[in-house]
C-alpha cells in the first residue's frame, strides 16, 4: 500500500471504506453504567440508545490507547495518517500522537501524520476521503498534509438534537432548562467553533423549524459549495436525514452527498433523532 488512514471510531466509514484495506478504524469504548461497549463492528445502536435512555447519568467514552494507534501504524504503507475527533472533545488526538511517536522511536524514517479533525462523525469521514483524493492524485506526503490541513480549516460542522438528555446529563444544560426546553419543544441548533469545540448557534420551537434554521446556516456560510462534498449522519432517523439532504440540495450545489448512520461515539453525542451535517 502507498498509504493507510486510521480513523477513530467517532468517524463513520462508508461501505466502500470498510472494504478498502487502506482504511482502518481505531475503536473508542463507551460506558453506560456498568456496561462497557466497544465502538466497532459489533456496536448495536438500538441497544445502546435503550441503555442511555434508562441510565440517569451521562454515558462516557474512552479514547483508543496509544498502543492501538502504534499497532495500526506498524505497516509497510509509505504514508501513514490518523484522523481523530476534535482534541477539544476527546483525548484521541493525543493518544494518536503518542502512538506515532512510539513508532518513530523505532522507525524514524516512517512518514506519519495525525490530523485533529476539529470536528467529529462524518467530518472525520470527509477528511479521510480527502486524504485518499490527495494520495491518488500523486501528491507528496508533505503536500497531502498541507492540503488536508487547509481543508480542515475550511470545513464546518452543524447539528440539531431531538433529545436534550445528553446535554442535561453532561452538565451543558441545567435540569430546569432542559425540562422547560422539552415542554416547549425547543430544539438547539449547534455548531463547531474554529478550534473544534461545541457552540449553540440558534434554537427553534420544534425539530422541523430547527432543521430549517440549520439549513439556513449551512447555505449562508457555504456560498461556494459546488466543489465540496456534503455529508450527513443521523442517529436512527434516515427519513429526517433524507429530508435535510433534499432541503439543502434545493438551495445549493455540491459535488457529492454522503449519508451515514452514526456509529457509537457519534450516537452518544447526537442521541436518538440527532442530525449532523458537515461540509
Amino acid at each position: 500500500m502507498k498509504f493507510k488512514v486510521i480513523v477513530d471510531s467517532c468517524g463513520e466509514l462508508t461501505p466502500e471504506m470498510k472494504q478498502d484495506e487502506r482504511f482502518a478504524s481505531a475503536a473508542l469504548t463507551l460506558e453506560v453504567g456498568a456496561d462497557t461497549i466497544v465502538d466497532d463492528e459489533t456496536f448495536d445502536q438500538a441497544d445502546f440508545l435503550r441503555k442511555v435512555a434508562a441510565y440517569p447519568e451521562c454515558p462516557k467514552s474512552a479514547c483508543p490507547s496509544p498502543e492501538v494507534y502504534q499497532k495500526g501504524f506498524e505497516t509497510d504503507a509509505e504514508h501513514l495518517y490518523a484522523v481523530t475527533l476534535s482534541s477539544e472533545l476527546s483525548g484521541s488526538y493525543n493518544s494518536a500522537e503518542l502512538g506515532k511517536n512510539l513508532v518513530l522511536e523505532e522507525h524514524p524514517e516512517k512518514k506519519i501524520h495525525v490530523f485533529n479533525s476539529k470536528s467529529a462523525s462524518v467530518g472525520e469521514t470527509l477528511i479521510a476521503l480527502k486524504i485518499q483524493e490527495c494520495e491518488e492524485t500523486g501528491m507528496e506526503f508533505e503536500q497531502v498534509v498541507e492540503t488536508v490541513d487547509a481543508y480542515i480549516e475550511s470545513q464546518h460542522t452543524y447539528f440539531v438534537l431531538e433529545n436534550l438528555e445528553t446535554l442535561r446529563k453532561n452538565g451543558r444544560l441545567s435540569r430546569v432548562k432542559a425540562l422547560v426546553a422539552s415542554a416547549l419543544k425547543i430544539k438547539p441548533v449547534m455548531g463547531s467553533t474554529p478550534e473544534g469545540s461545541i457552540c449553540q448557534l440558534d434554537q427553534a420551537r420544534g425539530i422541523n423549524k430547527a432543521l430549517v434554521k440549520m439549513v439556513d446556516y449551512v447555505k449562508e456560510r457555504e456560498p461556494h459549495s459546488s466543489d465540496k462534498v456534503l455529508a450527513i449522519s443521523h442517529c436512527n432517523c434516515p427519513e429526517r436525514a433524507q429530508m435535510v439532504k433534499e432541503a439543502l440540495l434545493e438551495r445549493m450545489q455540491v459535488k457529492d452527498v454522503i449519508i451515514l448512520d452514526t456509529a457509537g461515539v457519534s450516537s452518544m453525542y447526537a442521541n436518538d433523532g440527532g442530525i449532523i451535517v458537515v461540509i
